[in-house]
């Protein structure tokens, strides 16, 4: 499944970067997030049934020879890094779902090869849809199988529904949030989680009809989220459009700057991984 939301020569490219905090390379930030996990690591933790994707080197051949089943050696060791995906499901996202998708899956991959432990939350109206941590190739497998049944849909959740951002996500975590930003509540949350001590990632996507307005003749323009319609010619609207959509993306970096939160612009006819070897290139 990750094929299909990864596009080989980006897979390549993937290979250049490492997810590292400003925690790790000593910046701003409160030091590494250290967790266990389980891995192929030194200390032996426990034995468990053989599942496909395992890698060959950690089945237990003695004990096969004398059971004839196929079992994995688990052991503990340092994960050095919780990276949680935040994806924001609102029908806004319905033009630029698809990317998200595959930079979730591009976070996941950077994080496995790290050795990392990684999880999702998509947010949205109904709620929010989990993947709790966990570490290799099944954890992707989970995490993919989150995102093919995940659709965007109605408003960003209320406050209340974010609950689980705040009792589930560690305080030394790493936060990548995958969102357009045009509603406040998003910016809230990154901003209520980054005062609360999470280092937090901002990327912000955008189509690249918003960031041009190409648009000639008369055109209905509708908001996906509160169904307002807009009937005008397009070409009168273009200066005013653009000196605004500047202003609040403006706005919107003063506003996550203030808080700590590092950020980054994504337009969809970008390559995938550019917001990625902008943050951790």
């Amino acid at each position: 499944m990750a094929h299909d939301l990864i596009p080989p020569d980006v897979r390549a490219r993937l290979k250049g970067l490492v997810l590292v905090s400003r925690c790790a390379t000593g910046g701003h930030g409160l030091g590494l997030h250290a967790s266990r996990s389980r891995g192929a690591g030194l200390e032996f933790a426990q034995y468990r049934a053989y599942e496909r994707g395992d890698e060959l080197r950690q089945i237990d051949w003695k004990l096969y020879a004398r059971s004839d089943k196929f079992f994995v050696r688990e052991a503990e060791r340092e994960s050095p890094l919780a990276l949680w995906i935040l994806v924001d499901g609102s029908a806004s996202m319905a033009q630029r779902l698809g990317a998200t998708k595959a930079l979730a899956a591009c976070l996941a991959e950077l994080a496995i090869a790290g050795g990392d432990r990684f999880g999702m939350m998509a947010l949205s109206e109904d709620g929010l849809a989990l993947v709790p941590p966990g570490t290799g190739a099944r954890q992707r497998d989970r995490l993919l199988l989150a995102l093919h049944a995940f659709d965007a849909v109605g408003g960003f959740p209320a406050e209340a529904t974010l609950a689980p951002l705040w009792e589930r996500i560690g305080q030394r975590d790493l936060v990548v949030m995958l969102s357009d930003w045009f509603d406040p509540a998003v910016t809230a949350a990154a901003t209520k989680l980054a005062a609360a001590g999470r280092e937090v990632l901002a990327i912000q996507l955008l189509t690249p009809e918003e960031r041009d307005f190409p648009f000639d003749g008369g055109h209905r323009f509708r908001d996906p989220e509160t169904g307002e319609e807009l009937l005008a010619d397009a070409p009168a609207l273009r200066a005013g459009y653009l000196q605004r959509f500047g202003e609040a993306r403006s706005a919107l970096h003063a506003e996550l700057e203030a808080a700590g939160v590092r950020h980054v612009d994504y337009v969809l006819d970008q390559p995938l991984d550019a917001p990625l070897k902008a943050l951790f290139g």
